[in-house]
């Protein structure tokens, strides 16, 4: 009963039958994609869990990935105060966007962010189409937990000698290699990032 309420309650007259949906990433918040959605591909996305659109080119109902793999994994959705427009929080399966870029915007704004890192560029489970084989973070993972967890102690203490030291640049180089070191710490754990937010959100409460 929930679904049809959610349904039937959005405003489908005043957007004729079509509704607009932003696809956002459930941990980084980034913009992915936009389309539309009518009435049977939002069913379809509440009771697959797939994100599912209508095609206003080929006037038909569509699940993002249903040819590629790339599947948007439903996660929370939400409308806006006028009911016309639909937020979608997603799981996102590889990159979103049909020209091979993470998000649809990338050209506008930049995705380089610690979720790519974390999420994309350091997934174990896709070493070998995102991590070059003889790169700094494909040795580094080779190497194991005792050298990764190493590297972040050597890194930890460079960051807070540069931090005792009047030097700007110093210091962001040393910090960003820290939180590099320790983003694949993570990875190389299995730790999502969403785990260590849930953690802060609790705290902050």
């Amino acid at each position: 009963m929930l679904k049809e309420n959610f349904i039937s309650n959005l405003n489908w007259i005043k957007t004729n039958g079509l509704i607009p949906a932003i696809i956002q990433h459930k941990i980084s918040g980034q913009i992915l994609m936009h389309a539309y959605m009518n009435k049977k591909s939002l069913e379809i996305t509440l009771k697959t869990k797939k994100v599912t659109f209508f095609s206003r080119t080929k006037k038909k109902i569509w699940t993002k990935g249903e040819t590629t793999g790339n599947f948007l994994f439903l996660k929370n959705i939400t409308t806006d105060c006028d009911k016309d427009t639909l937020l979608i929080l997603v799981d996102p399966v590889n990159k979103t966007c049909h020209l091979n870029e993470y998000s649809c915007f990338k050209k506008s704004i930049s995705n380089f962010t610690f979720l790519y890192l974390l999420e994309i560029y350091l997934d174990k489970k896709k070493e070998k189409n995102n991590i070059k084989p003889f790169s700094y973070t494909y040795s580094l993972y080779q190497s194991g937990l005792k050298r990764i967890s190493q590297k972040v102690g050597e890194e930890a203490i460079e960051t807070i000698i540069a931090a005792n030291h009047n030097n700007k640049t110093s210091f962001i180089e040393e910090t960003a290699d820290l939180i590099y070191h320790l983003i694949i710490l993570l990875r190389f754990k299995n730790i999502n990032l969403n785990d260590i937010i849930n953690i802060l959100k609790k705290r902050n409460n």
